[in-house]
């Protein structure tokens, strides 16, 4: 089991950045997945961006926008999200296979 720590969010204007992190209890290096979800109000949770070793994928709404990264050294996961609109106004989740999740952070695009 891990525990899994997000921070980073707020409040943002339509077409700004933010980067999320997330902080694992212990090495990530060897999981086998990492990635973002995220759930707006009324909606179910989606998937956002993945990453593994030497390999990433992105929700189609994102791809061009968000980067996901990890540093194993740091043992955070990040996401940075640029050119945001009101519509990636979420709760975001980190997520660790086999089924680790983290508390959540807080986006809204205004």
């Amino acid at each position: 089991q891990v525990q899994l720590v997000e921070s980073g969010g707020g409040l943002v204007q339509a077409g700004g950045s933010l980067r999320l992190s997330c902080t694992a209890s212990r090495s990530i290096a060897l999981l086998n997945y990492m990635a973002w979800y995220r759930q707006a109000p009324g909606s179910q949770r989606e998937f956002v961006a993945g990453i593994t070793s030497g390999y990433t994928n992105y929700a189609d709404s994102v791809k061009g926008r968000f980067t996901i990264s990890k540093d194993n050294a740091k043992k955070t996961v990040y996401l940075q999200m640029n050119s945001l609109k009101p519509e990636d106004t979420a709760v975001y989740y980190c997520f660790s296979s086999p089924d680790n999740w983290g508390q959540g952070t807080q986006v809204t695009g205004l």
